[in-house]
């Protein structure tokens, strides 16, 4: 038996919902990060999500151009360090984005 929610046209209104910028497994795993903690370097960033520089960067920089994070850097004695945060904008759609697939689930399970 075909499962009913499958034909229920409100599934894609809630999936109409999702921001296409945390499709994404490695946006969706970078703004977890700094939701939860208030900025983080990128070589932690590179470590906990075991990503190359280009692939964070490159996703990087498209959350940066959202307005979704705010880049800081600057040197540490002669090493540069790069430090990352959420912006507000940033924090307000990624907790939308949760919650619509809060509502999703929800939807699927009803």
């Amino acid at each position: 038996m075909v499962s009913s929610f499958i034909f229920d046209t409100n599934v894609s209104n809630f999936i109409e919902e999702l921001n296409k910028a945390f499709e994404s497994r490695v946006r969706l795993g970078m703004m977890a990060l700094l939701v939860v903690q208030e900025e983080i370097d990128f070589a932690s960033l590179k470590e906990s999500l075991q990503l190359s520089d280009g692939n964070l960067a490159s996703h990087m920089q498209a959350l940066e151009k959202l307005g979704y994070v705010e880049v800081r850097k600057q040197f540490i004695g002669r090493k540069p360090n790069t430090q990352y945060a959420a912006t507000e904008l940033g924090r307000s759609a990624f907790s939308a984005h949760l919650l619509s697939l809060e509502k999703l689930i929800k939807k699927m399970q009803s």
